[in-house]
């Protein structure tokens, strides 16, 4: 079929074309007044996903918005919000709906979910796609009853995104305060034990206390190194005083030479060795100058000689008193070691103890404050949506769209109109055209015949080149 074939085909069933569009139009404008009018109305919601929660500080981030919107949307049409929107309005107390009730569920199950569930099928939620807006529209046959579920939907949306913060505040804040029990008495506990611990060993501020007995301790040090000297130097001494007695030169000795009485020994005794000597030559040993020059000399080497034993037993005095204050060193040493070793233990157990008291006041610390910051999340009331535009009662219905159901149903009769028309020829084959009768009959057509009144002929007919 050309194009020709078909403009032939519609001209012949223009009565289909046309009564079939009227009819339609007619019948969808018809049915469009009878329906009855629905109004919408639209409240308009505002959602600040970059506002700061003003106790915790966060924001949601801006990759989040798109799942964030479409959890907002979920929560408006969910049946949480329905529920409270009945109880807010009190629809299940009202006799029409309990009636209404009866009839469809013959009383079986609860009105209130009814109700709810009833309410969402009149609901429409619609987020803007570039932007933080959320259109909740409610349709009903009551234009002021529509904006008051509108606007109670937006209400309640709003007390659940509230209440889905700060409930599980309060179960966090529970759980704070129970634990918060446990963390005062452990700090209590070790607090304690650190003052019984200082209290029975007398601690005051032990460090300072360690620095002072480890100062003793490097004095007691210096001392026994000093003492333990003079003690090597007086058995030196005392020894080479030993030694030269037993060789007869004990004059030569340190201590014999820085001691003046036995210098002064020394010097009486070379004169009376002197007067010895010249007395020896004038007189015979028998004579009595000769004989009291030899005893005054002899006194004079034993007084030198009881001298030198007085220093060896003075010698022999200082290496034992040495040795004393050595060994008393050596203990007061010791015992400051063991004073010093008792004081770093002390100090451990201390630090073991602090460490303690520190990490339970550190612990008691972050969970009061993580409680004081859940409570107020509990108690906050405050929430980053906000209504934009509440619902008005709308003049115009929304529903029936006569102008659209009208396009609608004309393009579609249109559409159904050719389809009848193709239909029927179909059904009832005629000859519209010589291209009709030329593929019917499979012969070439050679001429048309028209009225010779007509002007112009109405088909206009090509004949076909034959071969020469």
């Amino acid at each position: 079929m050309n194009l020709n074939q078909f403009l032939q085909i519609l001209r012949a069933r223009l009565r289909v074309l046309v009564l079939t569009p009227l009819a339609a139009v007619l019948i969808a404008l018809a049915v469009s007044l009878m329906l009855p009018k629905t109004y919408t109305a639209t409240t308009t919601l505002v959602v600040d996903y970059k506002g700061v929660d003003p106790i915790t500080g966060l924001a949601v981030p801006a990759q989040l918005m798109p799942g964030y919107m479409a959890t907002q949307v979920n929560i408006i049409g969910s049946h949480n919000v329905a529920l409270k929107v009945v109880d807010r309005l009190k629809l299940a107390d009202q006799p029409e709906s309990r009636t209404r009730f009866e009839q469809e569920t013959k009383g079986t199950g609860d009105i209130r979910d009814w109700l709810a569930d009833l309410l969402l099928k009149k609901l429409e939620v619609q987020p803007s796609r570039e932007s933080s807006v959320i259109q909740v529209g409610y349709s009903d046959a009551d234009p002021a009853f529509a904006a008051t579920l509108s606007n109670a939907f937006a209400e309640n949306y709003i007390a659940t995104n509230l209440e889905l913060k700060t409930e599980p505040a309060r179960q966090n804040a529970a759980w704070f305060e129970q634990q918060i029990k446990g963390l005062r008495e452990n700090l209590e506990k070790t607090q304690a034990s650190l003052s019984k611990y200082q209290q029975e060993k007398g601690i005051v501020a032990l460090d300072q206390h360690l620095d002072v007995e480890s100062s003793r301790l490097e004095e007691l040090s210096k001392q026994l190194v000093v003492a333990q000297s003079h003690a090597y130097d007086l058995i030196s001494r005392r020894n080479q005083l030993e030694a030269a007695g037993r060789s007869f030169l004990p004059e030569i000795q340190p201590d014999v030479l820085t001691n003046s009485l036995i210098q002064d020994l020394k010097a009486k005794l070379a004169l009376a060795e002197t007067r010895l000597a010249e007395i020896g030559e004038k007189y015979d040993t028998n004579h009595p100058a000769h004989q009291q020059a030899v005893a005054e000399a002899d006194s004079l080497k034993r007084k030198l000689a009881a001298e030198i034993k007085t220093i060896l037993r003075s010698l022999n005095t200082g290496v034992e008193i040495a040795h004393a204050r050595e060994s008393e060193l050596k203990t007061a040493l010791g015992e400051q070691k063991a004073k010093i070793l008792e004081l770093n233990k002390q100090r451990d157990e201390l630090s073991v103890l602090t460490r303690e008291a520190e990490h339970a006041q550190h612990s008691y610390t972050a969970a009061l404050q993580r409680f004081n910051q859940t409570r107020l999340e509990s108690e906050a009331s405050q929430t980053n949506i906000a209504v934009l535009n509440p619902a008005k009662p709308p003049l115009h219905p929304s529903r029936p769209k006569v102008l659209l159901n009208v396009a609608v149903s004309a393009f579609l009769s249109v559409v159904l109109a050719v389809s009848l028309a193709l239909l029927l020829e179909l059904l009832d084959r005629r000859v519209r055209s010589p291209e009709d009768l030329s593929i019917a009959l499979g012969l070439p057509v050679m001429g048309v015949l028209t009225d010779a009144k007509l002007r112009r002929p109405r088909w206009r007919l090509a004949f076909p080149k034959t071969p020469a």
